[in-house]
């Protein structure tokens, strides 16, 4: 079997009652909400990462502003079209982001199409990931552990 890890960075940016999402073509068709952010590029800090992610797919600058903790995943892709299963584990790094310069935009040749602030009451009416309210649940809560 193979393994196969990925580290990503995203960002929680909060600002008058409203968080900043972006959106991407879901599985199956249709699109789903995702945090804005995504996969490090070797050598990268993850700090680097959140700020140069949420920039492409969203147009703003971040300060970072706190560490919000780590989602962490595992699936096993059975095998498919002659190849080994692979076992994925994802590492993903949740943060507090304040938006301090830029205008909103959307994507262009991304793996997003569109940027757009959302009331945080409407969030659970979105079609979305589950970590969104991993982020939102720890952005809240503010665990000592910071999650896991």
């Amino acid at each position: 079997m193979r393994k196969k890890l990925t580290v990503a960075a995203y960002a929680v940016c909060v600002r008058d009652g409203q968080l900043l999402l972006a959106r991407s073509p879901a599985e199956g068709g249709g699109y789903e909400w995702v945090l804005p952010g995504g996969g490090m590029d070797h050598g990268e800090h993850p700090n680097d990462t959140v700020v140069r992610e949420l920039e492409e797919e969203t147009g703003y600058r971040i300060e970072i502003t706190g560490f919000l903790g780590i989602d962490s995943f595992r699936h096993v892709s059975p095998r498919r079209f002659g190849r080994r299963p692979v076992d994925r584990h994802g590492v993903r790094l949740m943060y507090e982001g304040k938006v301090i310069a830029g205008d909103l935009h959307n994507e262009t040749n991304g793996s997003t199409d569109m940027a757009a602030w959302h009331p945080l009451e409407a969030v659970p009416t979105l079609n979305r990931v589950h970590l969104i309210d991993a982020a939102l649940t720890l952005w809240r809560d503010r665990p000592a552990g910071g999650g896991g």
